[in-house]
């Protein structure tokens, strides 16, 4: 847990840091172990490739070298599923949707909608994003000099709007009223999972309970979207050319196949839930970071300066906002919106880092401890975008950095997702330096994304 107002000339001890190896007290080791987001993991896990363990539920291997980490979720990653439960725990909460299948089903759905999150598709969201952005920008600058905000409650409306105006080309207020209830109350659902799920007779009854309650909460949302879909099958070709549009109308090359209308709903629950949440948050600790460091934001309000001259930041600036991009890449690398990608269960013997991996063993890849190992990169704690300069990044393996997962399960979204964070931050750093409120506290949360527990309390300081 961390305070605001640091030293402006020392070096902020950030959110949930891990501390470097040193003789430290016992009792200022349990402080430290206690802020981490995963403190069960003990501290050589940030320098060791691989641990191996035993615990009550059996034996657990934690990757963290890049090599085993593509072993696990690229050159053998048929002998290393989902556990059955988190299997049938994301088919509860996400249908037919990416996230709740596997198998032919799934790659049958991952190859229907490819087309419509390729950059050429990508590129035609742009607009909302800009003008959702803008309408921000617009509402900032009416409030007094210095306003107080709730940043992640600001991000996350803004990500819910940019959203429903890519999926469904409207953000009127009731469809956003109906969108964030539904996903609130799906996030908590999703987010109450504990050792009582992995209990034999127990887990099938608070299953079938999720079961009940995942229907209940996401009415609203469906009754819209399967009007929605209604709507847009009536239309045909002249309905808009949004996501919606895209999923309803796209076909598997391979087979020839298309989504039903309940196929399309399970993808839209998941896209919403998966994409607007981790955006935002990826943002908050984005305007986090800026706030601690600012000669870091200095830099980056030059470089808006420069090649937007206080426009908004539209698709063809993209490229020409390295630096921008770094930010974003840091920000992910520091706080990964995904920091756990899911269980991993060995069907078979393997070998993994020179290690024996027996038949039965829990697979853990953590991007959280990957991102943060001192072997990996140098002085890891410090924020700094420069990392991510083409020069320093060509000798970092490959699965070093791993925001969006990696392999076949990659998220399908990333390039829209990072577009989206340029452009957004782009648009608003030009005219606003949000700093952290002097009574703000920042702690880590993990609910499937990784967020700011209370929030995130800033001023907004116009510039100039």
């Amino acid at each position: 847990m961390i305070s605001a107002a640091p030293d402006a000339h020392a070096r902020p001890r950030l959110a949930g840091a891990v501390p470097s190896p040193g003789r430290r007290g016992f009792f200022q080791r349990i402080r430290d172990r206690k802020a981490r987001l995963f403190p069960a993991v003990p501290e050589s896990a940030y320098d060791e490739p691989i641990l191996i363990s035993n615990t009550p539920f059996g034996r657990f291997a934690l990757i963290s070298d890049p090599a085993g980490v593509r072993r696990v979720l690229v050159e053998n990653v048929a002998n290393y599923p989902k556990t059955p439960l988190e299997q049938r725990f994301f088919k509860v909460i996400f249908g037919a949707g990416l996230l709740g299948t596997d198998g032919e089903l799934w790659r049958t759905h991952r190859r229907i909608m490819a087309p419509s999150f390729d950059p050429r598709s990508v590129a035609t969201y742009g607009p909302a994003v800009t003008a959702a952005a803008g309408a921000l920008l617009t509402r900032w600058r009416a409030l007094p000099p210095g306003a107080t905000i709730d940043m992640a409650a600001e991000m996350t409306e803004l990500a819910l709007r940019i959203i429903a105006l890519t999926m469904f080309s409207t953000d009127d207020a009731a469809s956003l009223d109906a969108i964030s209830r539904s996903l609130r109350a799906g996030v908590n659902e999703v987010g109450d999972v504990n050792l009582l799920d992995v209990l034999p007779v127990v887990s099938s009854l608070r299953m079938r309970r999720r079961e009940t309650n995942v229907a209940r909460v996401f009415a609203p949302l469906d009754a819209m979207v399967a009007r929605l879909i209604a709507d847009r099958q009536t239309a045909g070709a002249s309905g808009p050319a949004d996501l919606l549009g895209r999923l309803i109308a796209a076909t598997d090359q391979e087979t020839g196949a298309s989504l039903s209308a309940r196929e399309v709903r399970d993808e839209v629950v998941t896209i919403f839930m998966a994409g607007h949440e981790t955006t935002a948050n990826t943002l908050d600790w984005i305007w986090y970071l800026l706030s601690q460091h600012p000669a870091e934001a200095a830099a980056l309000r030059e470089e808006l300066d420069e090649v937007l001259g206080g426009r908004p930041a539209g698709q063809d600036d993209l490229l020409r906002l390295p630096l921008t991009r770094r930010v974003v890449d840091e920000a992910m690398r520091l706080y990964p919106a995904a920091p756990a990608i899911s269980t991993r269960v060995a069907l078979d013997d393997d070998e993994i880092c020179g290690r024996k991996i027996a038949k039965g063993t829990s697979i853990g890849v953590l991007p959280w401890v990957l991102h943060r190992h001192r072997a990996l990169w140098d002085d890891p704690e410090r924020f700094d975008p420069d990392r991510f300069l083409a020069a320093r990044s060509a000798a970092r393996p490959r699965f070093a950095f791993l925001p969006f997962g990696a392999g076949p399960r990659v998220c399908i979204g990333q390039v829209l997702a990072l577009n989206e964070a340029v452009l957004i931050l782009a648009t608003l750093a030009q005219h606003f330096s949000p700093r952290l409120a002097p009574d703000a506290t920042v702690a880590l949360r993990l609910n499937v994304t990784l967020q700011p527990k209370y929030g995130l309390k800033m001023i907004l300081d116009p510039r100039g």
